[in-house]
């Protein structure tokens, strides 16, 4: 594959130590990398390729490889049409289940042999914080209720024996998180015997069984020296020390086997201690090294902390250790020989480091392949909803798929809040962020809602307060066909089935299926029955159960609707239809699905590849039959809140001859319009074909001198690719062409066209611009694309005088920071002082960030708003004038604080000033700013703001 992986470059010599022999990585890559090292600024040398040209031969179907392994497939040569990649998970169903709340087959294993007190042993059915008795057992003896939904793959919560209780968070470890022993079933769920037979009795019955897996943290058993769960400390402040106390910084020596030696009492900015009677308590043993973990302090989930902090106390381990790396992946290649588990989700994706995955991935999946796991699957858990953000795990990261967050958010959406039908339109058009040579969103796992965030029936609730059973329900129906019909495998979260609901996420949206004591869960209004969670709710009547079936069923039936190519037909303006077909590249029978999310009938004319055709339906209530006109449109009316499908009556006709197909100039993938929020390591390569039909597009790369090579294939119009250069330097010169296969099987090449890697960008984070300074400054800068042999320097500005430099400059990756001490100069209040960043070796320059010297004038109020005020004792959430979420001025550090003993539970919060949303700062302290998310595990947490940069933060 031409993508070339991040990697670690030896940086300048002096200063702190340096590794002294290159990175662990491809040899391909590496010798890529020396071929395409150009001066910064080179031009691009453009080599034609041959005019564009028709040829009969027919395309090989791109085969799905188990390992990421570079080059294209085998069975496809460079120059020739492939069909988009299609891997065997593709046609999956997902059950996501939580043991502990699914059924208690075993009321032996309860307490988990640890006694009746529940502080000790962490069973207590009354409260939701607690194991409430479910197990492994359960979930066999119900294993036809779940695969009575259709269900191909069961996905299990993390099922390892965890720390029973964590005194500190008054909760239990039902959920799986707090893990102490990586080798053993957690004996609240029953035994590895008992797992064997779950999975063996699936197997029988042509289902999978995943596991949810946890490589970055243990429970909490490591404390500090100095104090418990203490606040972050940067890198920048405390760098890493060798055992001998030499300064180094971690990214250099990522992955490594000379990753130099630690020792606990010289190498962290906090002394890790143990407990004497928790020094041996994890399994395996060498978890219990304390060396082998980041001892930085508690994270605030942003920036550089979310890679190296402490969730809530929980012993971060220093995954950029090759120990670490080694050790993580010989826990999961066991489960894989000795259980035969089929796969894994993986937690925390995102606050791992990329080089670890870069190694575990692609070696997990080799192993697999060993042993027989051809069809071995591993996603990733990556929060956030930007395509540009999650899809350079499947890509720049070698991982096969990440859990298709951003669709949930687009769901909600659509099928809940009734937005405009254009949003999906522009969701799924930018699924090419996704397209590389061995992977792409077809493979994605799509999800309404989980055991973190909260269920779709909670949404839906929330979103239509005034709306009756039959509206929600209707609803909810809408978003599982939603994530039926369109690309992706659909994961249905427990309970859904039976229209749970919940007032929220995290421990509200962990309900039982068998009978509840807990009496907050007695109060939930569950959609589309008159049952309570006071009985067992396990209705293969239930509206919902049946209508997931019915979906599970078709989709089985008809197989292009879940591996067929998604493309985008028509959507309204406002509220109304949205509608794409599936067509699957060999049979070629299209397939239109259009969804109306307006409470009134809608009528679209949808546009097909086939004129004057008739379609049957297939699905939902409207005329059995339409016939397209001479332009291709099929006219289809959809009911409220409803869908159809309808199937043509014959394949697409085959085109004689090969059409024309041209190469857009290819441009940074940063700053290409409607690309979100970018990302400057990749370039954007976009083709045009000369036709109206079914084509598949693959584009091909190479340096000069070099050999084509695969990036990807893209099946749907607009047709293109994000290449990921950020292996190659500034100034490289990259080759693309395009090769268009018709729906006959014939292909056309393009003219080639060249680029030149753009140079890093640079942007600085803070302080905030046009914020009130004095004091010591802290500067921050992030680089992208971001590695760890970048070097930045900072400059100031005074009243527009002369750029100076500041402080000495910054190597340790991924934020680069400085402070500057503004009152050693003395500066009158209102002076305008201006800051940039400078990527040492080039002329790469950051933004200006420009602020005033002076006390910054604090507001009247700051309130923590959001979904954790009713927590608080606010009447509702999202409550800027509630006075219990008012924070108190601090004139000591100038900060206001407030400290709350919430709940366990995902909340999102913003800073709301003087008592309302007329001035608010969210996420790194944007005005208007996106929400920022805040995962608690129950207990206190302080809040922290401060009005120069506007930064609001928990821990």
């Amino acid at each position: 594959m031409f993508t070339v992986p991040r990697l670690n470059s030896p940086r300048r010599t002096g200063g702190p130590l340096k590794p002294t022999r290159a990175p662990l990585a491809a040899a391909g890559a590496l010798a890529l990398l020396a071929a395409s090292a150009l001066p910064a600024q080179a031009a691009p040398t453009i080599k034609a390729a041959p005019p564009a040209h028709a040829a009969s031969t027919a395309a090989p179907t791109q085969a799905a490889d188990a390992n990421k392994n570079p080059g294209p497939p085998s069975d496809t040569k460079p120059g020739k049409g492939a069909h988009s990649l299609r891997t065997p998970v593709t046609g999956e169903n997902f059950y996501f289940v939580m043991a502990d709340r699914f059924s208690n087959g075993d009321a032996g294993n309860d307490q988990g042999g640890l006694g009746p007190d529940p502080m000790v042993s962490g069973f207590d059915p009354t409260r939701k914080g607690f194991y409430n008795g479910g197990d492994l057992n359960g979930l066999l003896d119900k294993i036809d209720y779940i695969q009575g939904l259709g269900t191909t793959a069961i996905w299990l919560t993390p099922s390892f024996k965890n720390k029973a209780v964590q005194p500190e968070d008054n909760s239990a470890g039902y959920h799986g998180y707090w893990v102490t022993d990586f080798t053993q079933i957690d004996p609240h769920l029953g035994t590895n015997a008992e797992l064997q037979a779950l999975i063996d009795e699936a197997h029988s019955r042509g289902m999978k069984v995943y596991f949810d897996i946890i490589t970055n943290h243990t429970a909490d058993v490591i404390g500090y020296q100095e104090a418990a769960r203490t606040g972050y400390v940067s890198k920048d402040k405390e760098p890493y020390r060798t055992a001998s106390g030499e300064a180094f910084d971690d990214r250099d020596f990522a992955g490594r086997a000379d990753f130099p030696k630690l020792d606990a009492e010289t190498s962290f900015p906090y002394t890790p201690v143990l407990d004497p009677t928790e020094q041996n308590l994890k399994v395996p043993a060498w978890l219990n090294d304390p060396t082998l973990y980041h001892n930085r302090g508690d994270t605030t989930f942003a920036g550089e902390d979310s890679f190296y902090g402490d969730f809530f106390g929980l012993d971060d381990l220093f995954t950029e250790h090759p120990a670490v790396v080694a050790g993580m992946t010989d826990i999961y290649e066991t489960w894989i020989r000795d259980f035969g588990v089929d796969g894994f989700r993986i937690d925390t994706m995102k606050h791992v480091n990329d080089e670890f995955w870069q190694q575990f991935g692609p070696d997990v999946l080799a192993y697999a392949k060993e042993h027989g796991k051809d069809e071995f699957f591993m996603f990733g858990e990556v929060f956030d909803t930007s395509k540009s953000f999650t899809s350079q795990f499947t890509t720049r990261n070698e991982m096969q798929a990440v859990l298709d967050f951003p669709f949930q958010d687009a769901a909600r959406n659509f099928a809940s809040k009734s937005q405009d039908a254009k949003q999906l339109e522009a969701f799924f058009t930018a699924d090419d962020w996704y397209t590389d040579a061995d992977s792409n969103v077809y493979q994605l796992p799509t999800f309404l809602g989980n055991h973190d965030m909260g269920r779709i029936g909670s949404f839906i609730s929330a979103d239509n307060p005034d709306a009756d059973d039959a509206e929600r329900v209707a609803r909810d129906e809408l978003a599982h066909e939603l994530m039926y019909f369109s690309r992706g495998n659909p994961v249905v979260y427990y309970g859904d089935e039976q229209g749970f609901t919940g007032p929220g996420g995290d421990q509200d949206a962990r309900q039982t299926l068998f009978a509840s004591k807990v009496p907050d869960y007695l109060e939930d209004d569950l959609l589309g029955t008159d049952a309570t969670h006071a009985t067992d709710n396990f209705n293969t009547g239930h509206p919902l159960y049946a209508k997931i079936r019915e979906l599970a069923q078709l989709t089985k039936e008809h197989p292009a609707l879940r591996e067929g190519a998604h493309q985008h037909r028509y959507a309204s303006d406002g509220p109304g239809i949205y509608a794409f077909s599936r067509t699957d590249a060999k049979d070629q029978r299209e397939y239109v699905v259009a969804l109306n999310n307006s409470e009134k009938p809608q009528t679209a004319a949808v546009p097909t590849y086939i004129a004057k055709r008739n379609y049957r339906l297939l699905y939902g209530d409207a005329a059995k039959n339409s016939r397209t006109s001479a332009d291709g449109k099929l006219t289809v009316t959809v009911p409220p809140l409803s869908a159809v499908v309808y199937q043509s009556s014959g394949r697409i006709p085959r085109e004689k001859a090969a059409l024309a197909v041209t190469l857009q100039a290819p441009v940074s993938a940063a700053a290409a319009a409607g690309t979100s929020a970018g990302d400057n390591g990749r370039i954007q390569v976009t083709a045009d074909v000369d036709g109206t039909s079914f084509y598949e597009v693959t584009f091909e790369a190479r340096t000069p001198g070099g050999k084509w090579e695969r990036v990807g294939t893209d099946d749907t119009a607009p047709y293109r690719v994000f290449h990921d250069v950020s292996g190659l330097n500034p100034g490289a010169a990259v080759e693309y062409r395009a090769v268009v296969l018709n729906n006959a099987g014939r292909t056309s090449v393009s003219t080639s066209r060249s680029a030149v890697v753009p140079d890093p960008v640079l942007t600085i984070q803070q302080p905030a611009e046009g914020s009130t300074v004095q004091g010591n400054v802290e500067l921050v800068a992030t680089a992208d694309p971001e590695k760890a042999s970048h070097v930045v320097r900072f400059e100031r500005s005074i009243a527009g005088g002369p750029w100076t430099p500041i402080g000495s400059e910054d190597d340790s990756s991924p934020a680069y920071t400085v402070a500057d001490d503004l009152a050693a100069l003395d500066l009158a209040d209102g002076t305008e002082v201006r800051y940039r960043a400078k990527l040492d070796g080039s002329n790469v320059m950051s933004n200006v960030r420009t602020v005033v010297v002076g006390a910054a004038p604090q507001p009247d109020s700051v309130t923590v708003a959001g979904s954790l005020n009713s927590e608080m004792g606010c009447p509702d959430d999202w409550q800027p004038a509630c006075q219990s979420a008012f924070m108190t001025f601090d004139p000591a550090d100038r900060l206001w604080k407030l400290t709350a003993d919430l709940p366990a539970g995902q909340y999102e919060f913003k800073a709301a000033i003087n008592g309302s949303w007329n001035e608010n700062y969210g996420q790194d302290g944007a005005p208007n700013g996106s929400n920022i998310v805040l995962n608690h595990d129950g207990g206190p947490v302080t809040f922290r703001y401060s009005h120069a940069s506007h930064v609001i933060t928990a821990g």
